[in-house]
């Protein structure tokens, strides 16, 4: 196709090839194009890099791993995802600044316990380059971002939903069972014929076979699975039943520990799963947060520095008593949802709040005022109005049913969107021979 061999020519051609001389034997290695996704490419060294990463983690954690050849695979259709969504933040204009950037790693640094320079060098003491570290916590912040942007609407909840689950939940207590779930996916493209279903359909009945004659999950997981955890070995991590996707959810109740469940059919493929571990919820009280804010992201006309000393020039007017907090709020906080009521966000469990502010929010005494912080959103000016500790009311019941929900949905629209995303991609995988 033409089409084909003019996107083809004129990626290799825009590519600047890096070289590095081999210094003993003085070969010359050149980095190549391995991949066209739509109007990007990936790299040789970027898929040699996330093969090497993989296997060092492998290392670390004492597991084995699957072949060299399905490796690649896996870390190609990685790669693959995440420079689609790449592209997409692009077309967005989705961007993460360097301040977010550093605000966002000292976040990181400070949950660890440690300062911002000690956190730098315990990533190059695990022989990470730094750099490569910033890029790789921007990236995932650019391709989480696009996600909710993309994703966010897609997810519709109605009320009855949520008194159903309400009912569900307070049926079950408050001792709820939690599922680390291993997760196997064999893929169905969509509009696959009916003899590519019953091929799919026989090796997932394959792979139940050899997991039940003790074959290990995690090797097989990096090795088959088409599920976005695959390289992880399959590892869905701790899940609420009620915030599993339906489809798990039905069929993980009252199972055990190490317990195989599948195949179980889907518009994807054919689930495999596999209950890794079980725990119950203890009962917890919660602590509420009622706070306020004002919120001013940078524009074009009004610059990331401009934004930050405009708060601190309202902090110092709030704490001089010339100046009042709502009227602020209302005349110039860019936060519809809030603005109107003066700045307040009303009670709620501080989890839902993005790292920073959350983080800024447990500095702060009652009616203390923070310095500006910066977020995604742009930069916050905060005030803690009071905090609580509360029981599971029937408000929190309610609150916790609707975000139950939501993070089923999004789960399950978030692999959608991704796959309908795949699926309408140009991909091109170019083999070293044809180069």
């Amino acid at each position: 196709m033409k089409y084909k061999a003019l996107i083809v020519a004129s990626l290799l051609a825009s590519l600047i090839f890096s070289s590095a001389v081999n210094a003993q034997s003085g070969v010359q290695t050149l980095d190549r194009v391995a991949v066209i996704v739509d109007q990007g490419v990936i790299l040789e060294s970027e898929i040699q890099k996330l093969v090497q990463t993989v296997k060092q983690n492998a290392i670390t954690n004492n597991q084995d791993l699957p072949s060299d050849r399905a490796l690649r695979t896996q870390a190609i259709e990685r790669l693959i995802l995440t420079n689609l969504q790449m592209q997409v933040a692009s077309r967005m204009g989705i961007q993460i600044s360097d301040p977010q950037l550093e605000q966002t790693i000292a976040n990181i640094a400070q949950r660890e316990g440690l300062t911002l320079e000690q956190f730098r060098r315990e990533i190059q003491a695990q022989g990470l380059n730094y750099e490569e570290y910033r890029e790789q916590v921007r990236e995932e912040l650019i391709t989480g971002e696009v996600r909710r942007a993309n994703v966010r609407r897609r997810v519709y909840i109605t009320p009855q939903e949520i008194e159903a689950l309400m009912t569900v939940l307070n049926q079950q207590g408050e001792q709820q069972a939690e599922y680390r779930l291993g997760h196997i996916l064999i893929g169905i493209q969509s509009g696959a014929s009916d003899a590519d279903v019953e091929t799919a359909r026989d090796r997932a009945d394959k792979v139940i076979e050899l997991l039940n004659n003790g074959s290990d999950f995690t090797k097989i997981a990096i090795a088959s699975s088409s599920g976005p955890k695959a390289l992880e070995g399959g590892d869905m991590g701790w899940l609420n039943v009620n915030a599993m996707p339906t489809l798990f959810a039905e069929v993980v109740q009252n199972k055990s520990k190490d317990e195989l469940i599948g195949p179980i059919r889907s518009g994807a493929g054919f689930h495999i799963l596999k209950i890794l571990d079980t725990r119950g919820v203890e009962k917890v009280e919660v602590e509420e947060v009622n706070a306020r804010h004002i919120l001013v992201p940078p524009s074009i006309i009004l610059s990331d520095q401009k934004a930050e000393q405009m708060l601190l020039e309202f902090r110092a007017q709030l704490i001089e008593g010339t100046a009042d907090f709502a009227e602020l709020a209302k005349e110039h906080s860019q936060d519809p949802g809030s603005a109107l009521k003066g700045g307040v966000l009303g009670w709620n469990d501080p989890e839902i709040y993005v790292p920073e502010f959350k983080a800024a929010l447990a500095t702060l005494e009652k009616d203390e005022y923070s310095m500006p912080v910066r977020t995604v959103h742009g930069w916050h000016l905060i005030q803690l109005i009071d905090r609580r500790v509360d029981d599971a009311t029937e408000k929190l019941k309610e609150d916790r049913a609707a975000q139950l929900l939501y993070n089923r949905k999004f789960t399950e629209e978030t692999e959608n969107w991704i796959r309908e995303m795949r699926d309408g991609a140009y991909i091109e995988v170019i083999e070293e021979s044809n180069i």
